[in-house]
Parts: C-alpha cells; structure tokens; sequence
C-alpha cells in the first residue's frame, strides 16, 4: 500500500490530509500516469515560487547578519590596535617585567597585527612562555614564575632565538615572534 498526502488548505499550507491508494498502479495505462504527473507538478509550482521567495529573503538577512559582524569584528579590531598604538596595552616583556603572580590564562593575547594568539605550543593544554639563560631553557607556566625567571636574568626565547613562541587558536600554526609585538589585554 502507498501512502498519499493531500492539503487541506490552499496552496499547501495548514494540515494535509492522508489516503491509502492501492498497489493498482500497474493497472493504470501510462497516460493516466503521466497526467497524474503533471497535475502533481502543476500543484507544486507554486509552492516551489514560495519557496525560492523566502529563500531570497532569508539569504538577503543573512546577508546582513554577516555585514554586521564583519562590521563589529572591523571595529573592534581597529579599537584594539588603538589601544596597543596608544600604549594602554602592554607587550608580553612588559607584563612579565611587571607582574609577580597571576595565571597566563588570565590574558588574552594578540599580535600587533590585531590577531589572537595563544602562548606556547599549539596542542598543549595550558599557555607558557619559554625563558633562556643563553645555554638553558626553562619553561613558565604562570607569571610567577616567569617574573621569578626573568627577576634572575633570564630572556624571553631560546638560546640564539629571542621572542615569544605563539600559535593562532584552534590551528598548528606556530610562530616566534618578538616579545615587543605581542600584546597582553585582561580576559573580558
């Protein structure tokens, strides 16, 4: 047995109304069919008219959702690198100079360009800053330990290698980059 839906309501819309029509198609000649045929498709363009309407319309404010965003993004990035340009921010060398305590997930942090970054290695769980004595590498977890690091004399960086290694969010992408070009703001 087939199952068959017809609307109640005009033009398709409000509740449909279900038939059972028997297995007897094969007694049915293929003229007969092919009217059915048409006459189903004939009562669907309409709804197919409808449809690609609002698809236009909902494609038009989507549209504008994302030209808002986009906008917001602009102006907020743009807010950003005014601030690092007017020196409200500080860099990473400077938030170490400074601080005695306190975790690095505290921050968030970007590159001069505007662009977040995370400290550290892409994949590991928690951000660190590497420090150097010029022969050895030490690891910090946290501010204290970093302002212990740089306090005793260390550098930011590796042996031969100074900067801040950091990588974007939700990437493997990692880079070196200098300490002066990495900007700390408080999380929001």
């Amino acid at each position: 047995m087939t199952f068959l839906a017809q609307a109640t309501s005009g033009r398709g819309a409000g509740a449909f109304k279900f038939y059972v029509v028997g297995d007897d198609l094969a007694a049915i000649d293929a003229a007969d069919l092919e009217r059915r045929i048409a006459a189903i498709r004939e009562r669907m363009r309409p709804l197919e008219e409808d449809l690609g309407k609002l698809r236009a319309e909902r494609d038009v404010l989507l549209t504008e959702l994302r030209r808002r965003r986009r906008l917001a993004e602009r102006t907020s990035r743009a807010d950003l690198k005014s601030a690092m340009r007017e020196g409200n921010l500080p860099t990473v060398a400077e938030l170490v100079a400074a601080s005695d305590s306190g975790s690095l997930d505290d921050y968030t942090y970007n590159l001069k360009t505007g662009g977040q970054v995370r400290l550290g290695f892409p994949g590991a769980r928690t951000q660190s800053l590497t420090f150097t004595d010029g022969v050895q590498v030490a690891q910090a977890a946290d501010l204290a330990r970093a302002a212990e690091l740089y306090a005793a004399g260390w550098e930011l960086g590796s042996p031969g290698r100074p900067g801040v290694r950091v990588h974007f969010p939700g990437t493997r992408q990692e880079r070196l980059i200098s300490a002066d070009d990495v900007f700390a703001r408080p999380q929001e």
